[in-house]
C-alpha cells in the first residue's frame, strides 16, 4: 500500500523505521507536528520522525492544524491507501479521516479498551497493572473507540518507569503496526468492536498530579515515581523548594517513620508513608542536576524529625 504516516515525538520513530523497511509498502509521506522551540537557546527544532523522514528522502508535512487547505490538498494529491498513526498529537478532522481509502490506523501503548487518551502507559503504571500491551485500531470520531484490529501483550515489571516500558512498546508495536498493515493490504485483517465493558481513561499528567502524597501507601508512591518518570516527573517539597523524585524504593521493614518524615543512615535516605517507608535513591534539587539522595542528603543536612511536603512552595 502507499501510505502516509502521522507521528511526532521519538517513541514513533521505530514504527516509521519498521514501515520503511517493509518491502510491501511504500511511505509515500510523513505528516508530524510543526518545529518546537528546544534546548537553552529555545531554537525551533523538527520533531524526531520530521528528522528521521528527512534522512530517508521522504517528503515532510508539518500542518499547524490537520484541517488545513494546503495540507489537506496535498494529501488528496498523494492519495494514500493507509495512514498509520503512532503519537502524532492532533486531533483528525472528519475531512482528513475521508481521504484514505482504507483510513487512519493508529497504534496505541494499552489493551483497548482499557486505557483510552494521552497518557495510558503512565496512567498503567500508576494503577498497579501487571499487564498490558499495545493496538492498533482504525480511527473513528471517538476518542480512542475505534474497532481494533490486533493486539500484544506486555508485562508491567516492578520496577518499570512509563520510559523504560514505553521504549519497549514502541518497538514490539513497530511489528504489529507493519502486520496490521500486511493484514489490511492483503484482506486477512478485519477491525473487531471494541466490548463495552472494562473501558478506563488515561488523560495526560499534570505536573499537579505528580505532587507526591506522604500519607498514600508505599507502593503507592513507588508507582506514582515510576510512572511520572521520565515526564512530568514525580515531586514533593522540602524547605520550600520543589524536589524532584527520580528514583524511590519500598522498604516494607520500616515502619517507624511519620508520613514524610525524613531518616537518614550513612548512605540511605528514608522517608515514611502511609504505610512503611520508601528509600530515596535518586532525586533532583531545583535547580540542579540529578543526584544520589544520599550525596543530596548530605550536603542539605537533614535534622532529626524534618520532613519533606510540610509547606507549599514558596
Amino acid at each position: 500500500m502507499k501510505l502516509v504516516f502521522a507521528g511526532t515525538p521519538e517513541v514513533a520513530v521505530p514504527s516509521l523505521d519498521a514501515l520503511i523497511a517493509s518491502d510491501r509498502h511504500e511511505v509515500a509521506a510523513v505528516v508530524t507536528r510543526p518545529d518546537a522551540p528546544a534546548g537553552r537557546g529555545r531554537h525551533l527544532v523538527a520533531s524526531p520522525v520530521a528528522q528521521r523522514a528527512e534522512e530517508s528522502g521522504i517528503e515532510v508535512l508539518k500542518p499547524v492544524k490537520p484541517r488545513d487547505e494546503d495540507f489537506l490538498a496535498r494529501l488528496r494529491e498523494i492519495a494514500p491507501d493507509c495512514c498509520p498513526v503512532v503519537a502524532y498529537g492532533a486531533l483528525l478532522p472528519q475531512v482528513a479521516l475521508d481521504v484514505p481509502a482504507r483510513g487512519w490506523v493508529n497504534l496505541h501503548f494499552s489493551l483497548l479498551p482499557a486505557w483510552r487518551g494521552a497518557a495510558p502507559v503512565q496512567q498503567a503504571i500508576i494503577a498497579g497493572d501487571e499487564m498490558t500491551g499495545a493496538s492498533t485500531f482504525l480511527i473513528e470520531k471517538g476518542l480512542d473507540s475505534g474497532p481494533v484490529y490486533g493486539v500484544i501483550t506486555e508485562l508491567v515489571r516492578p520496577t518499570d518507569t512509563s520510559g523504560d516500558l514505553l521504549t519497549r512498546l514502541a518497538f514490539a508495536g513497530a511489528g504489529l503496526l507493519v502486520a496490521t498493515m500486511d493484514g489490511i493490504e492483503d484482506g486477512t485483517l478485519k477491525p473487531v468492536p471494541q466490548p463495552a465493558d472494562g473501558i478506563s481513561l488515561a488523560p495526560k499528567i499534570t505536573v499537579e498530579d505528580a505532587h507526591v502524597d506522604w500519607t498514600a501507601p508505599a507502593l503507592r508512591v513507588d508507582r506514582l515515581v515510576r510512572g511520572c518518570t521520565p515526564a512530568p516527573g514525580a515531586w514533593t517539597v522540602f524547605r520550600g523548594e520543589r524536589l524532584k523524585l527520580i528514583h524511590v524504593a519500598p522498604v516494607p521493614d520500616r515502619t517507624d517513620l511519620a508520613p514524610g518524615e525524613l531518616a537518614c543512615g550513612k548512605n540511605n535516605v528514608y522517608v515514611g508513608t502511609g504505610s512503611y517507608a520508601v528509600e530515596l535513591l535518586w532525586v533532583q534539587p531545583q535547580g540542579k542536576k540529578p543526584m544520589r539522595a544520599a550525596d543530596w542528603a548530605r550536603g542539605v543536612r537533614i535534622a532529626p524529625g524534618e520532613r519533606v511536603g510540610a509547606a507549599d512552595v514558596g
